[in-house]
């Protein structure tokens, strides 16, 4: 369970300014204020990684790379539906990101690494085609709804189907996990005597 909690804090921070950015959105429809303050966050996240002396990985960068540019982008144009739209093109980036094999090491444990890498690929794969899906469904709602209901469509769908699918590939890795570590000792016993 502790491994569960820490691949959960390391994908909640590497997504955290992104989502607070969309709660601060949603409490006060105050975009400038809403993106400066998503931005503020990703570049202290960095900062305090630099300070601690910290290896800052590839999606770090990529998150913070995007949340600059495109809260500089929709600062500059002031243009709701930019507000919008600009979640797909975040997604779009990091489905592309994801598709590298390999990407989730970062949030497994050694014994996962050890055991279940093939399946952590798959999952890989798995969570590239959740982030273009989510690009595909922002679109159209942004194209066809109001702000209103684009921020709550996008907030439910977003991180709930994140969520479900982080719950997910832990069970499954885990699962598998166990049964091919069993699978490994009995097998080492049966060699044995």
């Amino acid at each position: 369970m502790r491994t569960l909690f820490q691949s959960a804090r390391l994908l909640l921070l590497d997504m955290a300014s992104t989502f607070f950015f969309l709660v601060l959105f949603l409490l006060t429809k105050n975009v400038p204020l809403s993106v400066t303050l998503g931005v503020a966050l990703g570049v202290a996240q960095i900062g305090v990684q630099f300070a601690r002396g910290k290896r800052i990985e590839t999606m770090e960068w990529l998150s913070l790379f995007v949340v600059v540019a495109s809260g500089a982008a929709t600062l500059l144009t002031h243009d709701p539906r930019f507000v919008m739209i600009k979640p797909s093109v975040l997604y779009g980036i990091v489905g592309v990101v994801m598709l590298k094999p390999g990407w989730m090491n970062r949030y497994l444990p050694p014994a996962a690494k050890e055991l279940v890498p093939d399946i952590a690929t798959i999952f890989g794969f798995v969570w590239a085609g959740l982030m273009f899906a989510t690009a595909a469904l922002n679109i159209v709602v942004a194209l066809n709804f109001s702000v209103v209901a684009w921020s709550a469509v996008m907030a439910v769908f977003a991180i709930g189907s994140k969520l479900a699918l982080f719950l997910v590939s832990y069970a499954l890795m885990r699962a598998i996990a166990i049964r091919r570590r069993r699978a490994q000792i009995a097998s080492g016993l049966a060699t044995a005597g």
